[in-house]
């Protein structure tokens, strides 16, 4: 199997996904995503305005919108820069909204929060094949803590990314929270999501 047909594969289980049980899949998401944010102390976030078939993490926005500087892409060309969160949000290309382009000097990302449509068995993203974000990561002179999630588990262990597609440190679906291995990058942890207090 290659990267284009295991994405095609993914799609059609994300659409049909989005429709059963969306909040509640939703919820377990954000629970984990918060218990992240809290443990490692995160200051500064990449968050993303979700399409239909992503994880709504607007509920963050407004949860943590003192406690952390958030931005969100802001599409530019083949790639994308990084804004601030601000309201009101306009509708650009591929549907997508975004806040108004605005200037100033992003110091450090701390964590991404990254929507995938699949992930291979390195921990690497697979997306709708424009790049922007293995763009802007590539630009990026530290690498932030890396969060991939996803509605519907769309995972396989074989390896069919290129290197340069982003890779994540966590990976979390309603099914498990899945932890890249520090020394071994093919050894992941399995841990229940949800499962703290």
């Amino acid at each position: 199997m290659d990267k284009q047909q295991f994405r095609d594969i993914c799609i059609k289980r994300l659409k049909k996904t989005a429709k059963r049980g969306r909040l509640y899949r939703n919820r377990k998401i954000l629970k984990e995503l918060e218990y992240i944010i809290k443990k490692n102390n995160i200051k500064s976030i990449l968050l993303y305005i979700p399409m239909g078939h992503e994880v709504d993490v607007r509920p963050l926005f407004r949860y943590f919108r003192r406690g952390l500087r958030i931005y969100v892409p802001f599409m530019q060309g083949e790639s994308f820069k990084v804004v601030q969160y601000r309201l009101p949000l306009r509708k650009k290309r591929f549907g997508i909204y975004e806040p108004m382009n605005s200037h100033f000097y992003l110091s450090k990302i701390e964590m991404a929060v990254v929507p995938v449509v699949g992930v291979d068995g390195r921990l690497r993203r697979i997306g709708f094949g424009k790049g922007m974000y293995d763009r802007f990561f590539a630009s990026l002179k530290e690498k932030p803590l890396t969060v991939f999630v996803q509605l519907a588990k769309c995972y396989t262990q074989q390896k069919i990314t290129d290197d340069f597609d982003i890779q994540a440190d966590i990976y979390i679906t309603p099914e498990d929270t899945i932890v890249r291995g520090k020394y071994n990058v093919n050894r992941v942890y399995h841990r229940r999501c949800g499962g703290h207090n």
